[in-house]
């Protein structure tokens, strides 16, 4: 296939690209990868303050004394709500990148990251209701929706052989807001003290409206990614959706519902400070962020499947040491664990999001599609798949706080909880090896396996 010949610059027209084929390695070197990072950077901005504004009640929370007349369950529960709401609206973001081109709805969902941040700039002070906060909480999970656009944005952009990498850089920058919001509440709490709040809040209203004016200036349409409503409903039918959904609550909902909760269990199990708690939160979301990329690249080059299934080995060690720290209420132990925890949910998050665009092309191999071919039924459908997977995997984060909130409400510490997710990381591992690494598959003729649908071996994924 021949290079396009021409690309209007991003400060020209209407920033639309109408031809695009990353896998056309003379397109790719010559004017393809510089503008696949361009994209990449500007849409890391948004999203990272995205998951800011979206884990800003994890932080909020810290701060809401007793003055506020909430309990660590009612504080449990508005975490969980922002993270619901944020797991649904992933559904439409992530089609909406095909509607509206990736450039135009990035800068939309940047600006419409205002609305909940003013809300809070209002209503954050004792005396407000708990319906009131619970408003709020569910316009902060916009913030969680961004990421299902940006990937499936980010998706389109680059060739399978890169996607583990690209995917990982996008979501890492993204993931890593929670890392830094929680950063700045700890200078916020440590220089003007837990009772100023809205000193947060003030240094996010200007960073939302540059991030919004960059994705304006800076981004661009891909004319070739039309709204493909036969995409959304083929990936739905497809089980590969369902499962790797299953795989991702225990990936990215762990990561997503960690990084709400982390905090707040430290207060509320080992009696930490506003201050004390905030020094300690950052360091999981932050080291779980920057390891994202790695896990995409390491599932370049092992396999998606293999990496995670070892990951969700790792995790289920991990929650062991948590269990253990729990009941013996060992802190140090405790944050090892948790810590450990923070930076296996990054690797997993990469290997797994690698694993989708390669199932898909896989498929495409498999009912004799090549070439372009294959290349347009790999990327429809793992577009279309990502929208789901995140929106499901992001419902983690409620589960992990609903579970920890009846947890404290019944027992008074987060061990049954915890529990509850060491079984979860083993039906993963089991579930990963059964479905994408079991090494039983017949490799027959195709005659022998007619109306079946081939095993997908670890190599393809």
């Amino acid at each position: 296939m021949t290079a396009p010949s021409s690309i209007s610059p991003p400060h020209q027209g209407s920033h639309w690209i109408e031809e695009w084929d990353p896998e056309d390695e003379s397109f790719w070197e010559s004017k393809g990868r510089r503008i696949a990072r361009r994209n990449l950077a500007f849409s890391v901005i948004s999203e990272h303050i995205g998951f800011s504004v979206w884990s800003m009640y994890s932080v909020l929370a810290l701060s809401m004394g007793p003055e506020y007349g909430i309990d660590p369950a009612g504080k449990f529960f508005l975490v969980a709500v922002a993270s619901l709401v944020g797991a649904i609206l992933r559904v439409p973001y992530g089609f909406a990148i095909a509607r509206f081109g990736g450039r135009n709805w990035t800068v939309f969902s940047a600006g419409l990251l205002l609305v909940p941040t003013v809300s809070l700039l209002f209503v954050m002070e004792p005396g407000t209701s708990y319906t009131t906060f619970m408003v709020v909480a569910v316009l902060t999970g916009v913030g969680g929706a961004n990421f299902a656009s940006s990937m499936t944005n980010i998706n389109n952009f680059y060739p399978l052989r890169l996607k583990g990498w690209a995917l990982g850089m996008n979501a890492g920058g993204g993931n890593i807001g929670v890392a830094v919001v929680q950063l700045v509440a700890l200078l916020v709490i440590g220089v003007a003290g837990a009772g100023h709040p809205r000193v947060l809040l003030s240094v996010y209203v200007p960073l939302i409206v540059v991030a919004t004016l960059l994705s304006a200036r800076f981004m661009d349409n891909l004319g070739p990614v039309r709204n493909d409503t036969g995409a959304a409903k083929e990936a739905v039918r497809e089980k590969h959706t369902w499962i790797m959904s299953v795989l991702y609550i225990g990936t990215f909902g762990s990561f997503i519902g960690y990084s709400f909760a982390f905090g707040l269990v430290l207060q509320n199990q080992f009696g930490r400070t506003p201050l004390q708690a905030a020094s300690l939160t950052f360091i999981g979301p932050l080291l779980g962020s920057l390891i994202r990329p790695v896990g995409g690249r390491l599932a370049d080059r092992l396999g998606g499947a293999r990496v995670t299934l070892w990951n969700f080995a790792a995790m289920f060690a991990a929650s062991g040491v948590v269990v253990l720290a729990s009941l013996q209420k060992s802190l140090p132990l405790f944050i090892a664990g948790f810590v450990a925890l923070f930076v296996l949910t990054g690797v997993g998050n990469g290997s797994t999001f690698k694993m989708i665009p390669g199932i898909y092309r896989a498929k495409a191999s498999a009912q004799g599609m090549e070439g372009e071919a294959a290349a347009v039924y790999a990327r429809r459908l793992s577009g279309a798949s990502m929208a789901l997977i995140g929106a499901v995997g992001a419902l983690g984060g409620l589960g992990i706080n609903l579970t920890l909130r009846q947890s404290f409400l019944s027992y008074g510490s987060g061990t049954g909880a915890f529990l509850a997710f060491l079984a979860y990381y083993g039906l993963c591992f089991v579930l990963t090896w059964a479905v994408y690494l079991r090494r039983t598959a017949v490799r027959a003729a195709p005659e022998a396996t007619a109306g079946t649908e081939p095993r997908l071996s670890y190599a393809e994924v």
